[in-house]
């Protein structure tokens, strides 16, 4: 383990905000990090973590940071179907060793995520509406607590129920087991169109009534972004307002149920097709370079038509700045109750923006969009607060923040991950 003071190449994917500890541990193993806990504690510092930085919420003042970027072990039990990963490791690790046995994992569009701190926030997965949030699938956490002590939370015990939806609120998870499931290909990809050509708000409200239509199974998002007039980007999304619905199905029959869909008007684009599971995060083509950005979510108990054409109206290309929307069809699986702390389980949508620019420009392009959508809101989601909005009003109902704030008083009565929480007694 390196303990470095000097923390100028400390940088990770998200670059919106200043990395300023007064120490940084890169732990290997779970004795390491007891070492950088116990540091903190006896010298009463904070305490943040951070594996990739594509979630950071925020800026990191002071205090120790745990980086585990190093710990990146992956051992994979193909006939259980189990595979544990260390707090380092990255989705698409797990994807390639577990794709020759026909395995996949329940990453989200994103490879080059960290599998362990996005499944504590839940973890919304390419086929989550099939399967459920990668944290129902959890066999098993080790986890360093603020009291110093290494802890092996299992199904049933108030540590493991907080840890899988509390995030990093209660101490490092080093490693976890989670089950994978046996997925070799994938009908998937998108549907674009041009959103100068054809009513965004149209092909929004065409895709929420296509989502009462289609079996459990199939898992789906809606994306909007004005795309800025730059070389870099292929010609047929350059300068464009591209609208598109995004498909990740097991199903033999996904042509049959996306067909509504390609009657919506001219495509721009039609990547649909069968898949294996290790090109999965093609289907979004999210962008895999380090950026800054700033966003927020919303989890809708419903998306009316009028919501829907005030929402893009809000953001769409002619506010000045790139806003990115994207609305994920939420239910099937995810609806079933679990033995962990992931909240709202009963949305139908789930809301989200990014955009680019100074922290405040963003609060005054987003907050007028989650304000129009604040009468059907239920909640805010951990894994897509970055620094748009108040911290920690709404990530949770008031009976599970109770409860979290009872087991972080149990597992960190000193409050040394302050830096990322708001569950303090």
């Amino acid at each position: 383990m390196t303990h470095q003071t000097d923390h100028s190449e400390l940088i990770g994917f998200q670059t919106a905000f200043d990395l300023r500890p007064d120490a940084v541990f890169t732990p290997s193993d779970t004795d390491d990090v007891v070492t950088a806990v116990r540091h903190a504690a006896d010298r009463k510092l904070s305490v943040a973590v951070e594996a990739t930085g594509h979630g950071r919420p925020g800026p990191v003042t002071g205090g120790v940071l745990v980086s585990t970027k190093g710990m990146d072990r992956v051992i994979l039990d193909p006939v259980a179907r189990t595979v544990r990963v260390q707090a380092g490791v990255r989705w698409g690790q797990v994807a390639a060793a577990a794709a020759p046995y026909g395995l996949a994992p329940h990453n989200g569009s994103a490879l080059g995520v960290g599998a362990v701190s996005y499944t504590l926030g839940g973890e919304l997965g390419i086929l989550a509406r099939e399967f459920g949030y990668a944290a129902d699938h959890v066999r098993w956490l080790d986890v360093v607590t603020g009291d110093g002590r290494v802890h092996h939370a299992t199904p049933g015990s108030e540590l493991y129920w907080a840890l899988l939806g509390g995030g990093h609120r209660l101490g490092v998870v080093t490693e976890l087991e989670i089950g994978l499931v046996p997925v070799r290909t994938l009908y998937g990809g998108s549907l674009a169109f041009d959103g100068r050509q054809v009513d965004p708000a149209a092909v929004l409200r065409a895709y929420e009534a296509w989502t009462r239509t289609v079996p459990d199974g199939l898992t789906s998002s809606f994306a909007a972004v004005p795309y800025p007039d730059l070389p870099a980007l292929p010609a047929h999304l350059r300068g464009r307002y591209v609208v598109s619905v995004r498909v990740a199905y097991t199903g033999d029959d996904g042509d049959r149920l996306v067909a509504p869909l390609r009657e919506i008007g001219p495509v721009l684009a039609d990547s649909l097709r069968e898949m294996p599971y290790a090109e999965s995060h093609t289907i979004h083509s999210d962008p895999d370079f380090p950026h800054a950005y700033y966003g927020d979510s919303a989890v809708l108990s419903e998306l009316g038509p009028e919501e829907s054409r005030e929402l893009l109206r809000l953001t769409g290309p002619d506010v000045g700045a790139m806003v990115v929307v994207q609305v994920n069809h939420l239910g099937g699986a995810l609806a079933r109750p679990a033995g962990n702390s992931v909240p709202w389980r009963d949305g139908r949508f789930l809301v989200r923006l990014l955009t680019m620019g100074e922290r405040e420009k963003a609060r005054a392009l987003l907050d007028p969009a989650f304000e129009v959508l604040a009468p059907r809101t239920l909640g805010r989601t951990v894994n897509f607060a970055f620094g748009a909005g108040d911290r920690g009003k709404g990530l949770y109902d008031p009976e599970t923040r109770k409860r979290l704030a009872e087991v972080k008083s149990t597992y960190d009565p000193a409050n040394l991950f302050r830096n990322s929480s708001d569950l303090s007694a």
